[in-house]
């Protein structure tokens, strides 16, 4: 899988809607705000990444974080998300960036946010890891990242990576696929690539890197998320590391 196919994915027309229908609609989960708030102050330098049409940003401005950084590889996401945040009288910073070479300086956030399992969306494992690295580089001392998961041992996945293991070990999967884990979801809005992890592959990752692990947590035990947003996003799993 290729970085442009991913990119022109979540630039058309359908999904950038699908994203919008999200942050108007949905906004932020409760999980996702028990945690941000607990983590983090109103006055902290946040970095979000894989915004999206701004549903986090928008939820945490009207929270009384002030000090965010929104931003999407897709340009379509980003011209959505200011869309909406002007409509709404907010002034977020929206900024079309790469998240495998981010243009800023060494340690200036307090703060980092990859939600929606944004952060593996982006193919291949070397890719990961280098968005992985450049977070941690833009992150102060003591810096925290957030990002979301699914894992390859939930349950309802189980049979499907069962099965899937045994065409990779007669080299028998999809040509097009990097790394065991790698999948696509169809829905409505196309044909949607995800890497699914399992906790011992996160775990040496951002180890590598230099991140320590805080918390690993289900969504499930943080909130009872309300009916649209189980049907948004299935359950998935809260990675909270620090540097």
């Amino acid at each position: 899988m290729d970085t442009q196919t991913v990119l022109s994915y979540f630039n058309s027309d359908a999904v950038v809607d699908h994203y919008e229908v999200a942050a108007r609609k949905i906004g932020l989960w409760e999980s996702e705000e028990k945690i941000f708030q607990k983590l983090f102050k109103r006055t902290d330098s946040i970095l979000e990444l894989g915004c999206g049409a701004g549903r986090i940003s928008i939820g945490l401005h009207e929270l009384g974080y002030a000090n965010l950084l929104a931003s999407d590889y897709a340009k379509n996401m980003v011209q959505r998300a200011r869309h909406l945040s002007k409509l709404l009288g907010y002034a977020i910073p929206f900024r079309v960036c790469d998240a495998l070479n981010l243009e800023f300086e060494d340690a200036i956030f307090e703060g980092s946010i990859f939600g929606f399992n944004g952060l593996m969306q982006i193919p291949k494992a070397v890719n990961r890891l280098q968005a992985t690295r450049e977070i941690y580089r833009v992150l102060k001392p003591g810096g925290l990242f957030v990002f979301t998961s699914h894992l390859r041992s939930f349950a309802k996945n189980k049979a499907y990576w069962e099965a899937e293991k045994k065409l990779w070990e007669k080299a028998e999967q999809k040509s097009d696929l990097d790394d065991f884990g790698d999948r696509y979801e169809t829905s409505d809005t196309g044909s949607m690539f995800i890497h699914v992890p399992e906790k011992e592959e996160i775990e040496a990752m951002v180890r590598s890197v230099g991140f320590s692990l805080e918390l690993m947590v289900p969504r499930s035990i943080v909130a009872n998320e309300r009916t649209e947003v189980r049907e948004f996003s299935d359950e998935c799993v809260f990675w909270i590391l620090r540097k």
